[in-house]
């Protein structure tokens, strides 16, 4: 398995070794920087510098045996196995995905309804919902996610085991993703603490470490998905 450098989401760069290549032209590092595409959040995207090259990273995907496979932008040659590399992200790019999907559990908050779907990306996100009729006042919701933006709380994680969250299925809000699980344990993303718990679910991606680091946010439309499924978007406002 791929060593999960990503669990610190402010870590900008980061040094691995090569452990191989896949047959599709991907590389494989002893420990990845790079989140993997999964769960509605884009994989990754950056640079491999070694001594005598580079490349520029397309995006990170899931591989077999829990490895997480980097893939080049375009076709070069690449560091063989062994070969010490030094990682750096595209940092902008990962801290406005941080954003958006702290964001998107805020809107999870609002809007208490199953989670039908979602999408993360660097300006805006959705999230789908089982919800029957549209929300009477959107203005109202867009002030409620400004105003948890505004408390500034916390958010940190936990861990579960896999039995734990099997024994609690209404910390599950997605219908349609399973929680990361298969490892014998689950990392649970909280928002604030104590009386100021707001939420907590699984969630294997990366956040902001306070909600005050989303920044103002703009509801978008409300688009019907089928009989029962609403998109709800949003986006960052700066």
């Amino acid at each position: 398995m791929t060593e999960l450098l990503f669990r610190d989401a402010y870590l900008r760069e980061a040094a691995a070794k090569v452990v191989g290549h896949t047959p599709e032209g991907g590389l494989i590092l002893d420990a990845s920087l790079f989140y993997a595409n999964s769960g509605g959040q884009p994989g990754d995207s950056g640079w491999l510098d070694w001594d005598g090259g580079s490349a520029r990273i397309a995006t990170a995907v899931k591989g077999e045996g829990g490895a997480i496979v980097l893939v080049p932008e375009a076709p070069e040659a690449l560091p063989g196995p062994g070969t010490e590399v030094r990682q750096r992200l595209d940092w902008d790019r990962r801290y406005r995905h941080m954003r958006v999907h702290t964001a998107l559990h805020l809107l999870s908050v609002v809007i208490p309804l199953p989670v039908t779907g979602g999408q993360i990306g660097a300006e805006r996100g959705r999230l789908d919902f089982d919800m029957p009729e549209p929300p009477a006042d959107l203005a109202a919701i867009e002030a409620a996610l400004n105003d948890l933006v505004a408390r500034d709380l916390s958010v940190t994680d936990d861990w579960i085991t896999d039995a734990e969250l099997e024994a609690n299925p209404g910390l599950v809000k997605t219908m349609s993703v399973r929680p990361p699980m298969g490892q014998g344990r689950v990392r649970l993303v909280r928002i604030g603490q104590g009386a100021d718990q707001i939420d907590l679910q699984p969630c294997g991606g990366t956040h902001v470490a306070r909600t005050g680091e989303i920044g103002r946010l703009r509801l978008g439309k409300i688009e019907k998905k089928g009989r029962q499924n609403r998109r709800v978007s949003l986006e960052l406002a700066d």
